[in-house]
């Protein structure tokens, strides 16, 4: 497909929908060697109106993978350096007095945008992290009183650092669980390592993503028609009761303090049905299920503190339900 071609002639239709959102990995790769899982990860999170949680040490390029998304699907993005000293109202927006009317008007924040980049999320206290909570839940924001609607479409990637780090304000509970997905994005392999240098030492510019060759292979039209594929996906009632005695697995876990809940359960669903249609079938099979289990779990347990002592990690622990809970046929 030519990546200048206009998407607006195929509005409505699935098939193209989907070879072009394929297409992203390829294009994506213009900018970022490796990070084929996150991408798709993305995507995911796209089609089912989710958001997503990136972890990786700096300089993994979490941030140069979000912008490639941006400009792969012609989206407006905007990014917020969330710091120590970052007021909610830096990210929402803010009333401003406008002396020539002797008025207050409503600045937007950069919160206003299809594709927010929330970097370092962790690293602002938590009165700053719950600004978000409205948008991601809501796709809203009230001020003084007043609800103003988000664009769509609308997604949050935030990144942060591991938890380990110094200066960083772990992420509560309950704003967790707002984000669909949690990918890791790992250290490259040595091939990759040397890619990446490759690139750079031939003139690669990470903040000219246009000179390196990417350009737009889809766009909203593409999403909406996915999204409406999506929800069409066949799912049968052995595969709803398969992801729940996952779901309740975790709660009755002895290395857990805290399972899944049923909004977990319902995230799930959602993107084993956006990764069944990504891989061409209408309907869901457990490895649907299987597939996207770790990315939309992993945030939503939490480990007892002598499991952690003893080297067990979330995912260890899902991996081992997964192996344990009957797979139907």
């Amino acid at each position: 497909m030519d990546p200048t071609t206009d998407n607006a002639g195929y509005a409505g239709d699935p098939g193209t929908a989907r070879s072009s959102l394929e297409a992203l990995r390829a294009e994506i790769a213009k900018a970022v060697v490796g990070q084929d899982p996150a991408v798709t990860g993305l995507v995911v999170a796209l089609l089912c109106r989710g958001h997503v949680l990136l972890e990786g040490v700096p300089g993994v390029a979490k941030t140069l993978l979000v912008r490639a998304l941006a400009s792969a699907l012609e989206l407006d993005t905007k990014r917020v350096q969330f710091t120590p000293d970052l007021m909610p109202s830096d990210v929402t927006g803010s009333l401003v007095y406008d002396a020539r009317t002797a008025e207050f008007s409503f600045q937007p924040g950069p919160v206003f945008t299809n594709l927010l980049l929330a970097d370092e999320i962790n690293r602002t206290p938590p009165k700053t992290q719950s600004s978000l909570l409205e948008a991601m839940e809501e796709r809203q924001v009230t001020v003084d009183g007043t609800p103003r609607l988000l664009p769509e479409p609308f997604l949050v990637a935030a990144t942060q650092n591991p938890v380990e780090y110094e200066g960083t304000y772990p992420l509560p509970e309950a704003q967790l669980d707002r984000f669909l997905l949690k990918l890791t994005i790992p250290l490259p392999s040595r091939q990759d390592e040397i890619s990446v240098l490759t690139r750079h030492a031939e003139g690669f510019n990470p903040r000219d993503l246009r000179a390196a060759g990417v350009r737009p292979v889809a766009g909203p039209a593409d999403l909406e028609a996915a999204r409406a594929a999506v929800a069409k996906t066949a799912v049968s009632h052995e595969i709803t009761g398969y992801v729940v005695d996952i779901c309740r697995a975790t709660r009755e876990s002895p290395s857990l303090t805290l399972g899944v809940s049923p909004r977990g359960a319902t995230a799930l669903l959602a993107t084993a049905r956006a990764w069944a249609w990504l891989t061409g079938r209408d309907y869901v099979i457990p490895d649907d299920v299987k597939a996207l289990a770790l990315p939309t779990l992993r945030h939503r347990i939490q480990l007892r503190p002598e499991a952690e002592m003893e080297g067990v990690t979330a995912d260890s622990v899902i991996n081992a339900i997964l192996a344990h809970v009957p797979v139907p046929r």
